[in-house]
């Protein structure tokens, strides 16, 4: 396989991982693009490479950098803005999994808090006991992965691979 290939295969394979993570397929590619370039990419040079319009890419530039996965770079006596990517794979890893923490899981975990114990006279008492049973259930769930990503986050890789080779044995 010669680099285009490579390179090509890379970006369509982690537009499609980047679904799992919760962004779409384009912002994916284009952190792909970033995170194997040697040097950051102006606007341009991400719009000929992945052949997408000039409003796609700030618009998925943007959601990047909301991820905290994408930050500008400048570059003396340019005008142009050059963007790159994280290319630490634990620091990528921590804030993907910060990220999905903040957008994902803090709203459940409020939802489920507000809505523990309902004491509603109308309604069936076996529907409000199954709900009351299952909302604690979810909420003491949410809250043991909420513990699990923080100490992700906070944990250097060392310590989190040889802790997940010791839960495999």
């Amino acid at each position: 396989m010669n680099y285009t290939e490579a390179k090509n295969e890379l970006i369509q394979e982690w537009g499609i991982l980047g679904s799992a993570w919760g962004i779409n397929k384009t912002e994916a590619q284009i952190h792909g693009l970033l995170m194997i370039s040697p040097e950051p990419l102006s606007v341009a040079e991400i719009m000929e490479e992945l052949q997408i319009s000039r409003g796609n890419v700030s618009m998925s530039l943007r959601a990047l950098m909301d991820w905290g996965i994408v930050y500008k770079k400048f570059k003396l006596n340019e005008r142009k803005e050059f963007f790159a990517s994280e290319k630490d794979v634990w620091a990528l890893a921590t804030k993907v999994a910060e990220e999905r923490q903040k957008r994902e899981l803090k709203p459940v975990v409020k939802m489920l808090e507000r809505i523990q114990e309902i004491k509603d006279t109308e309604a069936d008492k076996a529907h409000v006991k199954e709900i009351n049973k299952m909302s604690k259930e979810l909420l003491k769930f949410a809250h043991q992965c909420d513990k699990v990503l923080k100490r992700f986050a906070n944990s250097d890789s060392s310590w989190f691979f040889s802790t997940l080779v010791k839960l495999m044995r």
